[in-house]
């Protein structure tokens, strides 16, 4: 009885999104088609962002959210790419080039910040991500055009520097979904976007078994243990941020990719909230995580993403309390995933304090 009630404890968030999405698809209307195509099109679209968090959560660093700067940098990537205008997959292989190098720079910046953090990574890296975001803007908008070369006129604004608000992505536009066409019964398969994120799960599972990934998942564990074992503590969670804010500016580039423009000033905005709800949708916690927990996250989350907004929709009439209704649950599973930490953490101590009082 105790194992099936914390299985079901472990499982809450999973329960309650199964639950409330089984009751929104008859109430959405929607064709059990168009439902599969949309989870197959967001699968492709969002889930190498949420891979992205695995690694920060391994190393014992928490839920990355400064994974906004990595965003930011896919986003440049693609401005210097449509200004060049090197159309198709290579000008995604362009724009990545010029993401990961940023990536890297900001990524080592905020693993000297979190270390400084120890044990408030969470919600330092949330407020990192409010002030790169001024610093981005401040590049765009008065950098881009005025010292930094831009071509184009076309996406600069009309003052001849900074840029415009909303970019269209026409010359990489779904170039990757696009690259290896697959449909069975109506329903498209971006297999090149799926192909890209099982090297990317192939290459955790590996990275898991070298010597770097014993020590992130020892220092996960036990930073003082791990400190007195020779592990170096500071330079492994600092790898840790860099290769997560890597791997978010390529899961940026591929999600602006499938969406076909880019929201100039706002687009990183919500990336790590929306990866995030993801990961902990799927069973994952602040210290635990998994590729199936990311993978059901994924496909969990974006289920509701779809039929929650459109049921709210039917029943009530408008389509403003549907929106309502996806960012009220999106929001609460944050909390509801955190509070469950906090109290399985907690009732783990308590445990192991009567164990050795029995002792």
């Amino acid at each position: 009885m105790k194992k099936l009630l914390r299985f079901f404890a472990d499982n809450l968030v999973v329960a309650i999104f199964i639950v409330i999405t089984l009751a929104a698809v008859p109430v959405s209307g929607l064709s059990l088609l168009s439902i599969i195509q949309e989870i197959v099109t967001r699968i492709g679209r969002n889930c190498f962002l949420v891979f992205s968090l695995i690694l920060p959560i391994m190393a014992g660093m928490g839920i990355n959210f400064g994974m906004v700067l990595g965003a930011m940098a896919g986003q440049i990537g693609l401005i210097f790419a449509v200004d060049w205008n090197i159309i198709g997959v290579p000008g995604l292989i362009f724009a990545s080039l010029i993401a990961v190098p940023i990536a890297s720079l900001l990524g080592w910046l905020a693993g000297l910040i979190l270390n400084r953090a120890r044990g408030r990574e969470m919600v330092t890296g949330y407020i990192l991500g409010f002030f790169m975001d001024g610093f981005y803007q401040f590049v765009v908008l008065y950098l881009m055009g005025f010292i930094i070369p831009v071509h184009s006129l076309n996406i600069t604004l009309s003052r001849g520097y900074g840029i415009r608000n909303t970019l269209t992505l026409d010359s990489v536009r779904q170039s990757l979904d696009r690259l290896i066409p697959l449909r069975i019964a109506n329903i498209s398969f971006p297999i090149a976007n799926y192909l890209i994120i099982g090297v990317l799960c192939l290459f955790i599972i590996w990275f898991r078994q070298t010597k770097l990934g014993q020590d992130m998942r020892a220092i996960g564990q036990d930073q003082k243990v791990s400190h007195a074992a020779g592990i170096p503590v500071d330079r492994t969670r600092i790898i840790a941020i860099i290769i997560s804010t890597i791997l978010a500016s390529l899961g940026q580039i591929i999600f602006l990719q499938n969406m076909g423009n880019i929201a100039t000033y706002n687009a990183h905005k919500q990336t790590g909230f929306f990866a995030a709800a993801a990961i902990l949708v799927g069973g994952a916690s602040v210290s635990k995580a998994s590729i199936p927990n990311a993978f059901v996250g994924t496909v969990l989350l974006h289920l509701m993403y779809i039929v929650v907004p459109r049921a709210g929709t039917n029943l009530f009439g408008s389509a403003m309390i549907g929106e309502y209704f996806r960012d009220a649950f999106s929001y609460a599973v944050i909390a509801l995933a955190l509070v469950l930490h906090a109290w399985r953490k907690r009732a783990h101590a308590e445990r192991e304090r009567e164990s050795f009082q029995n002792v």
